[in-house]
């Protein structure tokens, strides 16, 4: 019976089910970044989402973001047993922008196209086909035994892409309705395209700004230089402060004390992640360390006076756009102030630091031992014959604390896609055996939550 799943699941993916049913999702333009595609939010819930979900006997309904700005959130549930295990679903309908002139020619980001292995789209990545694989899974159980032996509770948001804008204040107002016994999502790459990945939380991620603002306008660099300070130069003498040559973090409050032995054996296991700077952030730790277990400061943009068109000016006023990459072991909420005592104490007392608008996300992890971890993997091994790479946590960010700290999930993560799929550039795209193997992966641990002994039980 859970082999007759599992090929259902296979057969969706071969018989052109699949791409057909993500042709049709990635024709909505759910751009949410942009304001004139706000009925598109909601129509791809009501029209893609919603009567498929209702079909396999949920209930559920669309909600108003309770943030101005953000967009909608479907919640739905298919309760078969209050006394059985409930599994939460969560995806994301949005995408970032098109930017339609700039794929390759005969490729459109809103139109499905197959090119040899890979089906191109925006959102065919990020994060259409990772929850429609979800969904199909769970169709492919029910089609076998016509039921699933687990209760299923589902959220899908659509406003990932501008840092999910109100998912906190509705896991916060539903906490009652939504609990469960586990998350099981899908979002993110696969560290290799043949082997299927797991991880349990995701790095933190804050931006904030840097300025230096001395006077109004600029002055006459022959006639004021060597009497104005220039903002530029404090600027960058500061920025020098928070990281040497190399990148390796000078704040002594953003250094964590979370690589343990116990995740650095965790991350040993994994393949050799690709480092084309040797030589670049914390010297001593492998890559895969540095990516998975511990923090990284990138300064995004920086700007004085005008780059495009330079004048002979010392400028009134500099700024850099920067952010901090942040496992679990750094104090969230003593980021900025860190970096504000580090400054001062450095004697850059003329150096501003401003949160920016963007929403942070904040850093969580799973251990690797935890029984939902050790069932998952046993899962995965079970369906595919590969042992999964498993991650403490992804080295990009995602809103995981709604679930991990608000309603209080383990949480696990179980990719659908690949590094170099192109998501949030043009020409993204998946591959079409990923497609296939994540289809056999769900339904087969979809099929042992439903028949087998889940943690809860245990």
């Amino acid at each position: 019976m859970r082999s007759d799943s599992v090929a259902q699941a296979a057969a969706y993916a071969d018989n052109g089910q699949l791409q057909a049913d993500l042709a049709a999702w990635v024709a909505f333009r759910t751009e949410s970044q942009n304001p004139a595609q706000r009925d598109v939010l909601y129509k791809y819930l009501r029209s893609a989402i919603l009567p498929r979900l209702q079909t396999n006997a949920f209930d559920g309904a669309i909600y108003d973001n309770p943030v101005a700005g953000g967009g909608p959130f479907l919640l739905a549930e298919r309760i078969e047993n209050p006394a059985l295990p409930v599994v939460l679903i969560y995806g994301h309908g949005d995408v970032i922008w098109g930017q339609d002139d700039a794929w390759e020619a005969g490729l459109a980001p809103f139109e499905l196209t197959e090119r040899g292995a890979a089906l191109f789209g925006r959102g065919a990545a990020d994060n259409k086909v990772q929850h429609l694989i979800n969904i199909a899974a769970l169709e492919a159980v029910l089609a076998v035994q016509g039921r699933l032996g687990f209760n299923v509770k589902i959220v899908i948001e659509m406003s990932e892409e501008i840092g999910s804008p109100g998912l906190a204040e509705m896991m916060r107002s539903h906490r009652e309705t939504l609990q469960a016994d586990v998350l099981i999502a899908s979002d993110g790459p696969r560290l290799e395209p043949d082997t299927p990945t797991m991880f349990m939380g995701s790095r933190g991620a804050l931006n904030f700004d840097l300025v230096v603002d001395l006077r109004e306008g600029a002055h006459h660099s022959g006639n004021w230089g060597g009497l104005l300070a220039d903002p530029a130069v404090i600027l960058t003498q500061a920025l020098a402060s928070i990281c040497d040559a190399r990148g390796q973090i000078k704040v002594p409050e953003w250094r964590p004390d979370s690589l343990t032995p116990e995740i650095r054996a965790t991350l040993a296991r994994l393949p050799e992640t690709d480092s084309s700077d040797p030589n670049w952030g914390e010297a001593g730790l492998t890559p895969a360390e540095r990516a998975f277990g511990w923090n990284s400061f990138a300064i995004l943009a920086m700007s004085s006076g005008r780059p495009e068109a330079p004048v002979n000016a010392i400028s009134g006023s500099a700024r850099a756009h920067c952010q901090l990459r942040y496992v679990v072991g750094t104090d969230a909420d003593d980021i900025l102030p860190a970096l504000r005592r580090h400054l001062a104490a450095a004697g850059f007392d003329q150096v501003e630091v401003r949160e920016a608008d963007s929403v942070p996300m904040r850093a969580t992890r799973l251990d690797p031992e935890h029984p939902w971890v050790r069932f998952a993997e046993a899962s995965i091994q079970r369906t595919t014959g590969k042992t999964p790479h498993v991650l403490p946590n992804l080295a990009g960010s995602l809103p995981n604390e709604c679930f991990s700290d608000i309603l209080g999930l383990p949480t696990i993560w179980i990719p659908h896609s690949y590094l170099g799929c192109n998501q949030h550039a043009p020409n993204e795209h998946v591959l079409k055996s990923i497609c296939r193997e994540g289809m056999q992966v769900m339904a087969g641990l979809f099929w042992d939550i439903g028949a087998g002994r889940p943690p809860r039980a245990l």
